[in-house]
């Protein structure tokens, strides 16, 4: 998921409109619903857009379930703080709260506070932030989106639009087939270069270590460092025993 480019009603929603292609889009598995289609559901109708909810409360377990569990950079929730939210969106008392989870009433009241302090906060940072820098950016200064999944958020992800063009013109040969020149030892060109490369595979879907080797082997010839560092860098999960590799979300 692109936090850089989704609002914060798509955000809430879980998924995007795209007037383009004219489909609505889940944020979590990236399935399509075409505008233009009807969706039968429990033997009735439905427009995309309510088959879209309907699929995301299904098959995600909801909106609410999938930002209070997700794994990306920004969600700094304590478990602790992962099971309140859930239990405040249930709409259990605060009594019936701290006697789940062996606290005081007292204890409850205070996160829910807490809650609404930050949200508070939250909202006023949004609205300085958009002030002081939508719309102004320039290639010169433009900070470049660091991925969700992203293993080491610190200087090296401190990249603008104008040095990401530079790198990919100077470390690629080719665009289209992708073909890697060299595999800089700099950390900022390796970002740049990584993303690039996690391009050319398909969110969502599940690799075997061939085909992951199959795409990665025409860019570069150690394609094995190319798959490593895509793991080490948060581009790509692999299951323990190396039976699959996806690209994280």
């Amino acid at each position: 998921m692109d936090y850089d480019k989704i609002t914060l009603a798509e955000l809430k929603k879980g998924y995007q409109y795209d007037p383009e292609q004219d489909h609505y889009i889940c944020n979590y598995c990236e399935q399509h619903f075409n505008a233009k289609q009807i969706f039968p559901i429990d033997n009735q109708f439905y427009t995309a857009e309510y088959a879209v909810n309907k699929h995301i409360c299904t098959e995600h377990k909801g909106t609410l379930y999938q930002l209070v569990s997700s794994h990306a950079k920004y969600n700094t929730l304590t478990q602790n703080q992962r099971e309140l939210m859930l239990l405040f969106a249930s709409g259990e008392s605060d009594k019936n709260i701290a006697k789940k989870l062996g606290i005081t009433e007292s204890t409850v009241r205070r996160q829910r506070f807490t809650f609404r302090e930050k949200a508070k906060q939250a909202k006023y940072y949004l609205a300085l932030y958009e002030q002081a820098f939508e719309c102004k950016g320039t290639p010169e200064n433009t900070i470049i989106p660091i991925h969700s999944h992203a293993s080491y958020v610190d200087d090296r992800y401190l990249i603008t639009e104008r040095e990401r063009n530079h790198i990919l013109e100077t470390t690629f040969s080719s665009f289209e087939p992708l073909v890697l020149k060299n595999f800089s030892a700099k950390e900022k060109k390796k970002v740049v270069i990584l993303t690039k490369i996690a391009e050319q595979f398909e969110t969502g879907k599940s690799y075997t270590e061939k085909e992951v080797n199959q795409i990665l082997r025409p860019i570069y010839e150690d394609y094995t460092t190319l798959r490593r560092y895509l793991i080490m860098y948060g581009f790509m999960e692999r299951a323990k025993d190396g039976s699959s590799y996806w690209m994280t979300e």
